[in-house]
């Protein structure tokens, strides 16, 4: 299945976490933290530290939480 991260094609396995797909692709950084501008990507893999918060379809979630599915929009992450 595919994906977008920032307008670039992701490709993903099915049940797979857009964190994983990401990692496996290459990506690192998620996000800028808010203050520093400090590179921000997967840190826990369980949801709780929001490290991985990315923008899905609109919406703010953690991309370790986020299951791939075809057409997903995901940008890099704001908090």
């Amino acid at each position: 299945m595919q994906f977008t991260f920032d307008g670039h094609q992701i490709g993903a396995f099915r049940g797979e976490t857009a964190a994983a797909a990401l990692f496996a692709a290459g990506y690192r950084t998620l996000r800028e933290s808010p203050q520093a501008n400090a590179s921000r990507g997967a840190f826990c893999w369980m949801g709780l530290c929001q490290e991985c918060t990315v923008v899905v379809d609109g919406v703010r979630q953690p991309a370790c939480r986020t299951e791939c599915r075809d057409g997903l929009v995901i940008q890099r992450g704001t908090i």
